[in-house]
């Protein structure tokens, strides 16, 4: 589920559509859980599916770290790439704002983390990366892992509006990792290599 405070927007004929905020979200809040309408297909379900149907799941979809594709119900669909995203995933299932995301500014995320199968060119950001590779996780999970420690510490101190879609047990190890009781777990928990 993504963050009540967004939209979807036109953003470009290059990009197409886009989640904004609607409100300022602070750093360290959750934009996104996998929730119980999220729907999951194992690869032999895409397989066993007519062309239509699997190319709504390679455009609309993630795969997690079991190889399976993750079709959010909700606008969360819709978020866009950026090679300086302003949203990271972690290893408990949810997104979080790695820095302040005005109202107006579009949540995005790093292809690079989502498991995709091939390579892609980006646009230009200026930044020394120009295209996501399937790999990307096992080369920048410790960037990655850097910018999410940062802000987790924020968790417990901004205005959570999906607190409510996370598990109790979820909650208590967000609790338990900034009370230092339990390391953070790396981003490299999502990975899925062929090789799995």
């Amino acid at each position: 589920m993504i963050h009540p405070h967004t939209e979807l927007k036109f953003i470009s004929n290059e990009v197409g559509y886009g989640v904004v905020a609607t409100e300022f979200i602070p750093a360290g809040t959750i934009t996104w859980v996998l929730d119980k309408l999220d729907r999951e297909f194992s690869p032999v379900e895409f397989q066993n599916m007519e062309p239509i149907y699997q190319d709504i799941l390679d455009t609309y979809t993630f795969r997690n770290n079991n190889g399976n594709l993750v079709l959010c119900w909700d606008n969360g669909r819709f978020v866009n790439h950026s090679f300086n995203s302003n949203c990271l995933t972690t290893a408990y299932d949810f997104e979080i704002a790695i820095r302040d995301i005005q109202r107006g500014e579009q949540l995005t995320d790093d292809y690079g983390y989502l498991n995709i199968t091939m390579p892609f060119r980006g646009i230009d950001e200026g930044t020394k990366r120009k295209i996501v590779y399937p790999n990307d996780l096992l080369k920048y999970y410790k960037v990655w892992d850097k910018k999410i420690s940062a802000v987790f510490p924020k968790v417990n101190q901004v205005a959570q509006p999906l607190k409510q879609v996370l598990s109790a047990e979820a909650w208590n190890r967000i609790e338990r990792v900034i009370g230092g009781e339990e390391p953070l777990e790396s981003i490299l928990a999502n990975y899925y290599g062929e090789e799995n």
